[in-house]
């Protein structure tokens, strides 16, 4: 799709976050162990409409937010997805497009190369059985080889290297990653939520403490949460809201003083004493999160 419309020439109000995940589906190819929010191959796109997520994009472009991370589940199934890209360029906003790359369409290939829009995905091994252990199908040649087609294509790409455990190639991978041209590897540890805590109820222990500092998350029924990790705190439902209200709200105010208190000391990720940003695809982040 190109999208021809002009970004309105409108006063924005000062930024209430400088990163927004719309976190548009539950649905993927893959099954991964580890993954934070359960999504898989039965999950759904959730009760957010085209329309509802086009909303969010004018609310966020109005509050001052710069860019977005388009991601879920795999956001590359949600059959609205490709014209969201198009409206948040329009815009003026930038785009992060996180992907498991399993399939990427010729349309998919063409957003990707356009100005003002990036990749991010995940990697697990250089060798595809321990890689395939992680998402629970055979993914890896494929992921793989859309690493390389998207370095071809010059496509700004980022790889958030997924860490388990202590016997896993991650050396190695990151190593392979760097010798198939990818030149922005972040390794990140398994987080505490979704299937990747195993049973066990969240914790905000798990959370690196700058969850909802400038960014904040919109899952695909409309709940906003202080990041993607932090799903079972909202602090508000963009159905029902204006997205600015949520984010300088008091439900936030009480989830980051909450989430700040419940940090755990020695916290091996993001920390809320840089300046990094805690979100994938931003230079000088250690924390990539992904299911």
């Amino acid at each position: 799709m190109t999208a021809t419309v002009e970004a309105p020439t409108i006063e924005v109000a000062p930024a209430a976050a400088r990163l927004l995940w719309l976190d548009l589906t539950r649905r993927c190819r893959l099954s991964c162990g580890h993954c934070y929010n359960a999504s898989g191959p039965e999950g759904t796109h959730g009760t957010m409409s085209r329309d509802d997520w086009r909303t969010v994009l004018d609310q966020a472009m109005r509050a001052g937010v710069p860019r977005v991370q388009l991601t879920g589940g795999e956001v590359t199934t949600h059959p609205d997805a490709p014209g969201l890209v198009d409206h948040a360029l329009a815009l003026g906003l930038k785009v992060e497009v996180y992907s498991n790359l399993v399939h990427i369409t010729k349309e998919w290939w063409g957003l990707l190369q356009r100005d003002g829009v990036t990749l991010a995905t995940s990697y697990y091994s250089d060798h595809s059985a321990e890689h395939n252990s992680m998402t629970r199908r055979p993914s890896h040649a494929r992921t793989r080889e859309n690493i390389e087609k998207a370095v071809q294509l010059g496509i700004p790409l980022r790889v958030g290297l997924i860490v388990g455990d202590d016997a896993q190639r991650a050396a190695e991978a990151e190593q392979e990653l760097h010798a198939l041209g990818v030149t922005n590897v972040r390794r990140d540890r398994v987080r505490p939520f979704g299937r990747g805590a195993h049973g066990q109820a969240p914790d905000m222990g798990g959370l690196c403490g700058r969850c909802g500092t400038d960014r904040a998350a919109i899952g695909p029924d409309g709940d906003v949460s202080p990041c993607v990790f932090s799903t079972a705190w909202p602090v508000g439902n963009v159905q029902a809201a204006p997205l600015a209200d949520i984010l300088g709200g008091a439900a936030m105010a009480s989830a980051q003083t909450s989430i700040r208190n419940a940090r755990t000391p020695g916290f091996d990720g993001c920390t809320p004493d840089t300046d990094d940003e805690c979100t994938p695809g931003t230079p000088g982040s250690e924390c990539t999160p992904r299911n």
